[in-house]
């Protein structure tokens, strides 16, 4: 009877080593884990800004006139000299009759309109037409521009409705997204960099990136500000501007290394 019961007390001395180490194991695993997940939530956001003076590539330059009147035929008329006086201005200020497209003549019958009500239009008849330079020949455009006043000088009005006028664009956006995504990146990187110094971290790997998008601006319109612009044209001052400034914003998060 007495060896039985010493030699169960010796039995059991094991599975309580067992049990206690398993705790000790078991509570070093779970103070790692959160160990670890608290480290990984040590991270910081930068953003890094890149911004390009270019030259515009294409114009386009819409010229509307109009003429009105109650005798169609003196109307059209009237109509076709304009057309034929500024393509001869077009000629003399060095576009190619390539670069010119010839709208199509529209008319408009006031008196036919049964929603005219009591007001009466002065003229009959309105005939417009337009005509369209599309070159990539900017400067050519930029100086035709300016002496437009030779048209006015023989009783030709050009249309100005806003949004309709001579425009610029850029279209050699795709050519420099791959340098300008770098550099953008690498000032992220470069500012993480400081922010880590200063707080006795180290810059770890990309936790997430969000590239930003591109916009358009006019050229006095770059800033440094590193706030994100909607893509594309920012607004309309672009199309006004022959300079231009190309403008991209990421924003990327590091982790952060003791």
């Amino acid at each position: 009877m007495e060896d039985t019961k010493h030699s169960g007390r010796v039995d059991m001395a094991p599975l309580g080593l067992f049990i206690a180490l398993g705790l000790v194991v078991g509570g070093w695993l779970l103070g790692s884990e959160i160990k670890a997940t608290r480290l990984s939530d040590r991270y910081v956001t930068v953003k890094g800004l890149v911004e390009r003076r270019v030259k515009s590539d294409l114009a386009i330059w819409p010229l509307s006139y109009k003429q009105a009147g109650d005798d169609l035929s003196a109307v059209f008329a009237k109509t076709e000299a304009n057309k034929n006086d500024i393509l001869q201005f077009l000629k003399e200020q060095g576009i190619e009759p390539s670069e010119i497209e010839v709208g199509e003549v529209h008319v408009v019958d006031t008196q036919a309109n049964e929603y005219g009500g009591g007001n009466k239009a002065p003229h009959r008849y309105i005939v417009d037409q337009q005509i369209t330079v599309r070159t990539a020949r900017v400067d050519q455009v930029a100086a035709a521009a300016q002496k437009t006043i030779q048209l006015l000088q023989k009783g030709i009005v050009l249309n100005s409705e806003r949004g309709q006028g001579l425009a610029y664009k850029f279209t050699g956006l795709n050519s420099i997204k791959p340098d300008m995504i770098t550099e953008a990146t690498h000032n992220a990187r470069a500012a993480a960099d400081r922010f880590a110094s200063d707080s006795g971290s180290k810059v770890g790997s990309i936790r997430q990136a969000n590239q930003g998008v591109f916009s358009i601006l006019a050229a006095d319109q770059g800033s440094d500000t590193t706030e994100p612009a909607e893509a594309g044209y920012a607004n309309s001052t672009a199309d006004s501007s022959l300079m231009k400034t190309v403008r991209i914003v990421t924003t990327v998060q590091y982790f952060l290394d003791k």
